[in-house]
C-alpha cells in the first residue's frame, strides 16, 4: 500500500522540486573501490542530440575487445518528492530529510549501472529501489535478488543498493525510501555508477526523418549498454538469463558492427558462441548467419576457417532437423511463433525454419564458393536445391505460410515472382497483421519487405515497432512490444508481461534494425568480402529526403551523404576497396549526373535508380539534376478487427439479468471447482498456464459472484498467473467452436485481495493467432470489472500481469 500510495501522489499531488539535464562525470569517489576504473577516453567525438548515450562523444585511444570494463558517473535529469514537507532539496544529488518520504530519481535513460548516495550514519529505516521503469522493478525466481528493493549496503559514508554479485542492472529510475527517521538526514552526491565497455561510435547516421535517426542510436546504444568484459549480453536486467543468447547475438552484432566498427569485439563472441546451442535449433543458423555478416564485413579468412567445421556440423544438423516433425523449441515470442516456449513445434514455426535452413545452405554456399571452397559450396548449395525441388512438387506448397514463414521465405531468395507477389498479398499486406511481437522477429521481416521492394511498407512498419517504442519513452529498445502500448500506457509506465515472462526494456536482441538503416536508407553494403567492393544505393522519397552518415570497415571509414532538395551526393572511397554506385530518382525525372563536376558513363538504368560502377579510391561529389515532383509518400491505414471495449465498474457481482444469458464460466466457483454452462457456439473452452484458487464462499461481499441456480448465495474463485515462477505470467483463455454470429463476451476481474492488481488483455483469432484487438489494460479491479467487447469467431484471450502480486480472471460471460 505504500508504493500504492506513493504513486497516487505521484499523479496528482507530487512535486518536481529539482530538474536539470543528466550529468556524467568520473567516477572518484573517496572511501570506495570500484569494481572497474573510470573512464580513460576523452569527449573529443561528435556530439549527437539524437543519441540517448551520454558517452556518445566519448573517444577512447584504439580500443580492443582485451580492454577492461570501465566506470562513469550519471547524475539525476530530475529528482521527485512525496511529503515534500518532509524534504528540502539542494540540488538534484543533494538533499536534507527530516521524516518519511519517498524520492524518485529519473536519470534520463536506461544505463547497465548501480544506484548509490553518500550520508552519515543513518538513524531511521530505509530502503533503495530501482527499475528500467517508473516504478521498483521486481523480476522472477531464480534472480539473485527478484524484488529490486532492497535495505543499502553500507561503505564508509556511501550507501549503495546490492542486488547481484556483478552489481550492475538496467536502472533509469532510481528510488529512496525514507520509512523513518530519528533525526534528520543529510544526502548528497545521488548518482547512478555506470559500467560501459570502451567502444567508440566509428559509424553513424542522418537523415531527414528525425525518428529514424533516434531508431539508430537508440539501437546502437542498446548493444552498447549490454557489452560486457568479454562477451556480448543478452538482457540488462539481471532476471535469471544473463547469457549470450546465440540467435540475439546475431542482431546485436549486425548493429554493433555499422555502429562501432568493433570487430575484434565480434570475432571473439563468434567464438565465445561457437560452442553454445542454447536448445534452440534456428539460433545455430542465426550463429552462421552472424559469421557471413562479419565475413562479409571484414573478410577475415582465418576465422572463416577457423569456424569451418563447426559451421558445417551446424548446417548438417540443420539438414537433420529439416521436416514437418522438427523439433523447433523456439523461434519467437510472437502468437503466431508459439508464444515462445509455449508451442514452438507449430505449423509456422516448421515452415518458417525450412525457409531459414534454405537460406542459410544457399547463404554459406555462395560465400564458400568466393572463399575457394567450391566442394564445400556444392553440397551446401545441393542441400538447398534438394529441399527446394521438393517444396515445388507440392501443390500450393506455401499456402499455410503466415508472416513469419513468408519472410524467411522471401529472405531464402528462391521464389518465382508468383510465389512471391502471392505470399506478399497474403502476409505483408495489412500493417497491423505484418508486426511482430518480437522486435527480433521484425529484422527479419522488414529484410523480406526490402527483398520484395516495398520500401515504403518497411518503413511505415519500423516506425510502428521500433518508433512506437521511442514514443513509449524508450532510450533502449524491448525485448517485445505492441504499438497499443502507447494507447493504454503513459511513457515510461511498468510494460505488459506475458509469455517473455518480465519483460526486458533494454534487450540487444531488438538492434538489428540499426544495421538495415546503414544498409538500406544510408545504402552502403558490401558486395565482396571486406568491403574490398561495396554498394552506395541509398533508398529517398518524400519521407526521408536526404541522408548522411558512416560505415566502420577495415580499410578505413566509408563516408556518404546524398540530398534529393539540393541533388548534391558525396562519397568517400577508402584504400584497397572500390565502390559501385547507385543513384535514386524516387519518382523524379534527372536531367544529368556529374561526378567531380564530369559526365562519366553510367552502366545501367531502372525505374527506381541510375547505375555506375568502378570508383576506386579518393572522394567523389556527385550533382545530380532532379526534375519534377517525387513520388508521394504512401502512408497506410493501422487497422485493427475490433477497438470497442466497454468497462463496467457498477454491477459487481450482481451479475443476473444482464451478463451471462447465453452461457457463463464462474471460475473455480467453490468446491466443485469451474462452474460452467456453454452457450451452444462455443464447443471447447480451454484454460492454459493458469494457476487456481478459490477465495471465498458463501460470502456477502458484493463482489462475489451470484450463484448461477438462484443468486441468493455469494462465492469467489479466480484463475490466476504463475508468478514469480520463470514465463508464468500469463494465461490464456481458448474458446473454440462455430460462431454464426457475432456474440458479447464479457470478463469479470477481481482484485479480492486487493494485492494491486494491474492486467492486460489480448484477443486473437484462435486459428490464425492474429491480433484482433489493440492490447487493452485492465486497471483499478478491487471492486470488480467487467470488461466486453464483441467476438465473431474462435478466439485466444490472453490475460497479461503487468503489476500486483499477479493477474486474476474470475468469470467469463456469453451474451
Amino acid at each position: 500500500m505504500i508504493m500504492k500510495k506513493f504513486l497516487t501522489l505521484l499523479t496528482f499531488l507530487c512535486v518536481t522540486l529539482f530538474s536539470c539535464t543528466t550529468k556524467t562525470t568520473r567516477y572518484t569517489v573517496p572511501g570506495i573501490q570500484a569494481p572497474y576504473k573510470s573512464i580513460s577516453g576523452t569527449f573529443s567525438g561528435m556530439q549527437v542530440a539524437h543519441s540517448p548515450d551520454p558517452l556518445v562523444a566519448l573517444r577512447w585511444e584504439n580500443p580492443r575487445w582485451t580492454d577492461s570494463l570501465e566506470v562513469y558517473v550519471l547524475t539525476p535529469a530530475r529528482v521527485i518528492a512525496d511529503n515534500t514537507e518532509n524534504v528540502s532539496i539542494k540540488n538534484n544529488t543533494s538533499m536534507t530529510v527530516n521524516g518519511a518520504c519517498n524520492l524518485l530519481f529519473d536519470f534520463g535513460r536506461v544505463s547497465a549501472a548501480w544506484f548509490e548516495f553518500e550520508a552519515p550514519e543513518i538513524d531511521g529505516e530505509i530502503e533503495m529501489s530501482i527499475s528500467e521503469f517508473n516504478e521498483p522493478a521486481v523480476f522472477n525466481l531464480g534472480s539473485q535478488h527478484p524484488k529490486k528493493t532492497a535495505a543499502p549496503t553500507r561503505h564508509g559514508n556511501t550507501w549503495r543498493l546490492e542486488l547481484n554479485k556483478e552489481l550492475y542492472e538496467g536502472v533509469r529510475y532510481a528510488w529512496i525510501h525514507i520509512h523513518s527517521l530519528n533525526k534528520p538526514l543529510d544526502i548528497s552526491s545521488v548518482r547512478l555508477v555506470c559500467q560501459t565497455k570502451p567502444t567508440n561510435y566509428e559509424g553513424s547516421f542522418a537523415c531527414s526523418d528525425t525518428m529514424l535517426t533516434r531508431i539508430w542510436y537508440t539501437g546502437a546504444y542498446t548493444v552498447k549498454t549490454n557489452l560486457l568484459q568479454d562477451y556480448f549480453g543478452a538482457i540488462l536486467m539481471e532476471r535469471s538469463d544473463r547469457h549470450s543468447w546465440t540467435g540475439d547475438a546475431h542482431t546485436s552484432q549486425a548493429a554493433s558492427m555499422v555502429a562501432f566498427g568493433n570487430f575484434d569485439f565480434v570475432k571473439q563472441n563468434l567464438r565465445y558462441t561457437s560452442t553454445q546451442y542454447n536448445g534452440i535449433a534456428s539460433y545455430s543458423l542465426y550463429w552462421i548467419l552472424s559469421l557471413i555478416d562479419y565475413y562479409m564485413y571484414t573478410g577475415d579468412k582465418e576465422l572463416l576457417d577457423e569456424m569451418l567445421e563447426n559451421a558445417c556440423n551446424k548446417l548438417d544438423k540443420a539438414y537433420e532437423h529439416y521436416g514437418d516433425d522438427a523439433n523447433i523449441v523456439f523461434y519467437g515470442w510472437d502468437e503466431r511463433l508459439g508464444a515462445g516456449f509455449e508451442n514452438g513445434n507449430n505449423t509456422e514455426t516448421r515452415n518458417a525454419y525450412k525457409m531459414l535452413s534454405i537460406q542459410t545452405w544457399s547463404k554459406f554456399s555462395q560465400v564458400m564458393k568466393k572463399a575457394g571452397y567450391v566442394d564445400i559450396a556444392g553440397k551446401y548449395e545441393q542441400y538447398a536445391n534438394e529441399k527446394i525441388t521438393l517444396l515445388g512438387n507440392i501443390k500450393d506448397w506455401n499456402s499455410n505460410f503466415g508472416l513469419h514463414a513468408a519472410a524467411d521465405a522471401i529472405n531464402a531468395s528462391f521464389l518465382n515472382e508468383p510465389e512471391q507477389n502471392d505470399l506478399i498479398k497474403r502476409t505483408f499486406s495489412d500493417r497491423q497483421q505484418r508486426l511482430s511481437y518480437s522486435p527480433f522477429n521484425q529484422y527479419f521481416i522488414i529484410q523480406a519487405l526490402t527483398k520484395a521492394g516495398l520500401y515504403n511498407e518497411a518503413l511505415n512498419t519500423i516506425d510502428d515497432c521500433w518508433g512506437g517504442q521511442i514514443r513509449y519513452g524508450a532510450t533502449t529498445f524491448f525485448e517485445v512490444f505492441r504499438p497499443s502500448w502507447n494507447d493504454i500506457s503513459a511513457p515510461n509506465d511498468a510494460p505488459v508481461n506475458n509469455q517473455c515472462g518480465y519483460t526486458s526494456l533494454t534487450h540487444p536482441w531488438s538492434a538489428g534494425v540499426t544495421k538495415w538503416l546503414s544498409e538500406e536508407i544510408l545504402g552502403v553494403k558490401p558486395t565482396r568480402a571486406g568491403f574490398q567492393s561495396y554498394l552506395f544505393k541509398p533508398h529517398l522519397s518524400s519521407k526521408v529526403s536526404w541522408i548522411k552518415g558512416k560505415v566502420p570497415t577495415l580499410n578505413g571509414t566509408i563516408e556518404v551523404s546524398g540530398d534529393m532538395n539540393t541533388g548534391k551526393f558525396s562519397l568517400t572511397v577508402p584504400p584497397n576497396t572500390t565502390a559501385d554506385v547507385a543513384i535514386p530518382k524516387a519518382g523524379y525525372t534527372i536531367g544529368d549526373i556529374r561526378f567531380n563536376k564530369e559526365a562519366i558513363h553510367k552502366t545501367g538504368e531502372d525505374e527506381e535508380f541510375v547505375y555506375y560502377t568502378g570508383f576506386t579510391p579518393g572522394k567523389y561529389s556527385i550533382k545530380v539534376n532532379y526534375q519534377g515532383h517525387p513520388k508521394v509518400w504512401n502512408d497506410e491505414p493501422f487497422v485493427y478487427h475490433n477497438r470497442t471495449i466497454l468497462e463496467d465498474t457498477d454491477t459487481q457481482g450482481n451479475w443476473h439479468g444482464k451478463y451471462g444469458s447465453k452461457g457463463y464460466v464462474l471460475c473455480n466457483y467453490d468446491n466443485k471447482g469451474n462452474r460452467t454452462q456453454l452457450p451452444d457456439y462455443i464447443s471447447d473452452l480451454k484454460f492454459t498456464r493458469n494457476a487456481n484458487t478459490n477465495w471465498a464462499t458463501a460470502t456477502e461481499d458484493i463482489r462475489a459472484l451470484q450463484s448461477a441456480d438462484n443468486g441468493t448465495t455469494r462465492h469467489i474463485g479466480a484463475i490466476y498467473t504463475q508468478d514469480p515462477n520463470v514465463c508464468m505470467q500469463t494465461i490464456t483463455v481458448d474458446l473454440s467452436g462455430k460462431v454464426d454470429q457475432p456474440y458479447q463476451l464479457s470478463l469479470y476481474f477481481v482484485d479480492w485481495d486487493r494485492q494491486e492488481r494491474r492486467s492486460a488483455l489480448e484477443v486473437f483469432d484462435l486459428n490464425t493467432k492474429e491480433l484482433l484487438m489493440p492490447v487493452y489494460m485492465v486497471r483499478n479491479y478491487e471492486e470488480g470489472k467487467y470488461v466486453t467487447f464483441t467476438v465473431d469467431r474462435p478466439v485466444r484471450i490472453r490475460v497479461d500481469h503487468v503489476r500486483g502480486s499477479n493477474a486474476a480472471l474470475s468469470a467469463l460471460f456469453f451474451d
